[in-house]
């Protein structure tokens, strides 16, 4: 991925997991990275979710949604966007997976009770929630990856 930055590979990955890899010529990873997210996401129902989420039908988009295969998609889209970010990086830290690996985490938590939270007497429902949780998924995961930057930095510096 010598062509693409991590910014750029981070955003294809925002677009569609798997573009950055066609983008950087790794065609085999890139391929199946598309493939898993068109299989999970016509499986899962979640363009419709999509839709009656932003036309604000909440109670349709719980209704169409199948969680079984929509569970898989957080792990999916995160892990395309890790790798992405990774191969762009000439320089990168051991725990650069951290961040990624906790908003996988916060949203598919966010998925899962996503139909027994309310916000204001509101139900943000299986779209919103889970995105609203992966806010506290980046800084969890870049404050423990900061973390363990400075203590392994403070461990050399002892050394």
């Amino acid at each position: 991925m010598d062509r693409l930055t991590r910014l750029e590979a981070t955003l294809w990955s925002v677009a569609l997991p798997g573009f950055a890899q066609l983008l950087g010529g790794k065609f085999l990873k890139g391929a199946l990275l598309v493939f898993l997210e068109f299989l999970i996401n016509v499986n899962s129902n979640f363009n419709e979710a999509i839709m009656h989420s932003f036309l604000w039908e909440i109670e349709e988009a719980f209704q169409v949604i199948d969680y079984q295969w929509l569970l898989f998609y957080p792990c999916i889209y995160m892990f395309a966007m890790w790798d992405a970010y990774k191969s762009a990086s000439k320089e990168s830290s051991r725990y650069d997976f951290l961040p990624f690996v906790f908003i996988a985490y916060f949203v598919t938590v966010g998925l899962m009770i996503s139909s027994k939270i309310t916000i204001f007497g509101i139900s943000l429902g299986p779209v919103f929630l889970p995105m609203l949780f992966l806010i506290p998924g980046l800084l969890s995961g870049w404050m423990i990856r900061e973390l363990l930057i400075r203590y392994q930095e403070r461990f050399r510096k002892i050394s």
